[in-house]
């Protein structure tokens, strides 16, 4: 227990400066373009899902939280927001900067997160079309709508990026700390071939993982990835249906409580899907 708790204080020290220089750059990155990106997604009209699925895959602060006001607003197509939902990469790449992994490996993450999201997008505005289920968009706004979901920039980029730090490094150290346990106790090759690393059955379980409404969902899906305890379908089955606070937004924005069941579950179910289907591709892609 000692050693697992020396090892882990010592790894995650390790990764502040990069995790806070990342959150530094994405909060300056939010401040200069998030009106610019909103603007885009609105006027993107039955473009919205490549609008939305491009622009979300942009590592910005907030972004699915912005669509789910949107789209409570009536601005935004469900497709549209099952797009940004799909692309956004949350806290996924502040963790994999911050254990130097690869470029190469985090774009194709992300250009993968941004097709997905893209095709799922238009896919889901097609079946609500057929079945006449599409209510006419309006810039009618609400209040919630206007409501700004982006990083807390009203205490200053550097001190948001603080905070950010400061609670990301919280939830590494913690599951760093049980991580460590588990490979003391059962080794690296018994704890990657439990349930969470079978197929299928792994990808239901990060999908539920995924569903989790803040940043300890993505974080604790990419850093099972990085430790070896999942595999990559499984990852992106999580990462996929990860939206962060944006689900939160939309069930407390959106008052019609079908409506906001039936996009989860679309989410959910797209997730695991997509995250299955990258089983079959060869692994020598995603190297």
């Amino acid at each position: 227990m000692k050693e697992a708790f020396i090892d882990a204080i010592i790894d995650t020290l390790k990764l502040i400066p990069f995790l806070f220089i990342t959150y530094l750059l994405m909060e300056i990155l939010e401040h200069k373009t998030s009106e610019k990106t909103k603007h885009s997604v609105e006027k993107a009209g039955h473009l919205g899902p490549l609008f939305g699925g491009l622009l979300g895959a942009v590592p910005q602060c907030g972004f699915s939280a912005a669509a789910a006001s949107l789209y409570s607003g009536k601005v935004i197509t469900a497709g549209t927001l099952i797009a940004i939902f799909l692309s956004t990469s949350d806290e996924m790449l502040p963790i994999m900067i911050s254990e130097r992994t690869g470029l190469g490996f985090i774009i194709k993450v992300l250009l993968t997160k941004a097709v997905i999201g893209v095709t799922a997008g238009f896919i889901v505005d097609a079946v609500v079309k057929i079945y006449d289920r599409r209510k006419s968009v309006s810039h009618d706004f609400t209040k919630e709508t206007h409501e700004h979901h982006h990083c807390d920039t009203e205490d200053g980029i550097f001190v948001s990026s603080l905070k950010h730090t400061a609670e990301t490094v919280l939830f590494i150290f913690l599951f760093t700390v049980l991580i460590n346990i588990l490979v003391e106790s059962f080794g690296i090759e018994k704890l990657s071939g439990l349930i969470f690393n079978k197929f299928f059955i792994g990808q239901v379980l990060t999908g539920l993982i995924g569903l989790i409404p803040n940043c300890a969902a993505s974080i604790v899906l990419t850093e099972m990835y990085l430790t070896g305890v999942i595999g990559f379908g499984q990852m992106m089955s999580g990462l996929l249906v990860g939206a962060g606070v944006g689900i939160m937004v939309l069930i407390k924005n959106n008052k019609n409580a079908k409506e906001n069941l039936r996009i989860i579950i679309t989410l959910y179910l797209l997730g695991v899907l997509f995250g299955t289907l990258l089983e079959f591709l060869p692994a020598s892609l995603f190297a």
